[in-house]
């Protein structure tokens, strides 16, 4: 009897060993060992250009890039080696991510399928009207049809006339093209070919230009033709355009500004283009279709400028703000907010304020412009705007489209669209950019992680799982904090890591702009991590320059100063829990040569005292904005 007992109570035991080991089993399951499961955040950053032209672009044909396709734009920026327009054979160091070729959509294709005869177009209208204009020695004024076609119109919301228009068989042709020849090159975990164009509105000479990138593949894409300039050169009627593509295709599609400081602050303007004040139902608009903002590039750097930021030590950074793009009028003081994105980010402020909306809540990104279907910001590899500033012993000294202002030594060798995304694939970056998880760097391919939060430890970006640690407890770049805590202000935890092929760190600063009370806006620069040891005067705020190692005559320098990587968790010690603010981080690189540096020792020339020579790459990440 007691040992069945004693067998009975063994059998009692193993059972309760099974339920308990089974309970484990299930919290298993539910906790699963590896730490990867279930993390869905993005975990890579894709460097990649959104605006690009080929000899579809009616100025790039124009100025003698005759022969390179937009497909051999994708091969290029894929790491194939290509022939430039001046005979020169172009290859990247690296390849890029992702690559947009965004040729302008007034007379997409027109020049060189004229050229070719494509029947399409000879046989029209406008191919007689051509015809007849080279016939009397006129080739000049068929070719300045480009920019009339977009100027020569009775209202900025009106259509250009129906002289500019050609054949919609025609446009349809070389739509189609354009769509497919993305698809062709897009290999999705491998290299994002994105279809898209660029909508090219000026006023009275004011740059108020769009890339716009669609998402989708060929057959979505090409169920719309372009919205042109001729079209109307008013952005709200582009936005329009943009609603009724996704209505109607079920896709996606963005545009993304540039070029702000070539607009004589018609960009981040008080009011519409048809002068009329701005409200809320505008400021939802133009952030729903404007989510990103091209800050830097080829034709200079649109963050910020010295009248506007006067404290800035390194506002001063390819400086383009003399004209409007067109060269037409000169650019005033006044005219200057409404041309630089951290004013604008400002205003946004002021507006939202008053509106309830935010017309100017955006991100930040790099691009090139470059219209040699070669996407180069390397400053030892860089080809130029135009045929005319691709490599030669004398581009320095040329005219940049024949524009007086615009010597080619002035170009910018920028810049770069850094995107955070879990995959290289078209969902994947789009949606990064949608949520404005992406920077901008002008020309390197410097690493920066930018979270926001309200209970970051300093500890924190030391830990292996920082990144986790940043979603998990905060917002990432292009996020929004809201509710401060009680007596608590907002912390933010920054990483940059140097570009492995390029400069060193020299430091990294966080931007404030602010709304006080009275509806005024200021702005702030805090450094707030430093190479080297240095730390910030007490008595001025600024931090000793890090120093340079250039050799300017051999064009070489050395990674002895700055940091491969720089850290740290920074909180606002100036917050005022009851202004509205922003703020985003700009990691600065040591001095570098230049790509004139790089010219004159290879041409052996000497250029004048007022060619800069050398170079401080930089990012900028996309803001973090708190709203009390």
């Amino acid at each position: 009897m007691s040992k069945g007992k004693r067998r009975l109570t063994v059998g009692a035991s193993a059972m309760a060993i099974s339920l308990v080991a089974g309970t484990a089993a299930v919290m298993a399951q539910q906790q699963p060992y590896s730490p990867g499961v279930g993390e869905d955040y993005p975990k890579n950053v894709y460097f990649g250009d959104l605006h690009h032209h080929t000899r579809n672009s009616p100025d790039a044909y124009i100025m003698g890039d005759t022969n390179l396709s937009p497909a051999d734009a994708y091969r290029f920026a894929r790491g194939e080696e290509v022939v430039a327009s001046n005979g020169v054979k172009a290859r990247l160091k690296r390849p890029l991510d992702f690559l947009a070729v965004t040729d302008h959509a007034e007379y997409i294709g027109a020049y060189y399928r004229f050229d070719i005869h494509d029947p399409l177009l000879v046989d029209s209208q406008v191919g007689k009207r051509w015809q007849q204009l080279i016939d009397a020695g006129k080739k000049a004024e068929m070719m300045g049809e480009f920019v009339s076609s977009v100027t020569d119109r009775t209202a900025p919301n009106q259509p250009s006339p129906d002289r500019y228009k050609l054949p919609e068989d025609f446009q349809k042709s070389v739509w189609q093209d354009v769509a497919r020849t993305a698809d062709q090159y897009n290999e999705p975990g491998v290299f994002t070919a994105f279809s898209g164009y660029e909508w090219t509105s000026m006023l009275d000479g004011n740059n108020l230009h769009r890339c716009v990138i669609f998402k989708d593949g060929w057959k979505t894409v090409t169920k719309v033709l372009p919205f042109s300039a001729q079209d109307s050169i008013d952005p709200e009627d582009l936005w329009r355009y943009l609603s009724r593509y996704e209505q109607k295709t079920g896709g996606e599609v963005i545009a993304i500004p540039h070029n702000s400081n070539l607009s004589n602050g018609l960009m981040f303007a008080d009011e519409t283009l048809m002068g009329k004040p701005l409200t809320k139902a505008y400021a939802e608009t133009r952030s729903r279709w404007e989510p990103i903002v091209e800050v830097t590039q080829i034709k200079g750097d649109s963050e910020t400028d010295p009248v506007l930021s006067p404290t800035d030590e390194f506002a001063d950074f390819e400086r383009w703000d003399e004209y409007n793009i067109m060269g037409t009028h000169k650019t005033t003081p006044d005219m200057l907010p409404g041309s630089y994105a951290r004013s604008a980010l400002k205003k946004g402020l002021a507006f939202e304020a008053k509106l309830g909306a935010n017309p100017f809540k955006f991100g930040m990104i790099g691009s090139t412009d470059e219209h040699t279907s070669l996407s180069t910001t390397s400053e030892d590899n860089f080809f130029g705007k135009f045929k005319g500033s691709e490599p030669s012993a004398d581009r320095w000294e040329q005219l940049m489209a024949h524009l007086e202002y615009a010597p080619n030594w002035k170009l910018s060798a920028s810049g770069l669209a850094a995107v955070w995304a879990t995959e290289n694939t078209r969902d994947a970056l789009f949606a990064a950019m949608k949520r404005r998880e992406v920077y901008a760097t002008t020309g390197s391919r410097i690493v920066v992680r930018f979270f926001g939060g309200w209970d970051y430890k300093s500890g924190d970006v030391s830990r292996p799982d920082y990144v986790k640690v940043g979603y998990k407890e905060g917002v990432p770049m292009g996020g929004d904090l809201t509710h401060a805590p009680q007596g608590k202000a907002p912390v933010f935890m920054v990483m940059a890591a140097k570009d492995p092929e390029d400069a060193n760190l020299d430091r990294i600063q966080i931007i404030k702009g602010w709304l006080d009370a009275a509806g005024k806006t200021h702005e702030k620069i805090y450094d707030v991590a430093l190479s080297n040891g240095r730390k910030v005067d007490p008595q001025t705020g600024k931090a000793p320059p890090v120093g340079s190692t250039v050799d300017v005559k051999n064009a070489s320098y050395d990674n002895s100063i700055g940091a491969a990587q720089l850290a740290t968790v920074w909180s606002d010690p100036d917050f005022d829990a009851s202004q509205r603010s922003f703020y985003y981080a700009r990691v600065i690189e040591i001095p570098k040569p230049r790509w004139t540096a790089y010219d004159a020792k290879f041409y052996q020339i000497d250029m004048p005292e007022k060619v800069p020579m050398t170079v401080q790459d930089r990012a900028y990440t996309s803001p973090i904005w708190y709203t009390p």
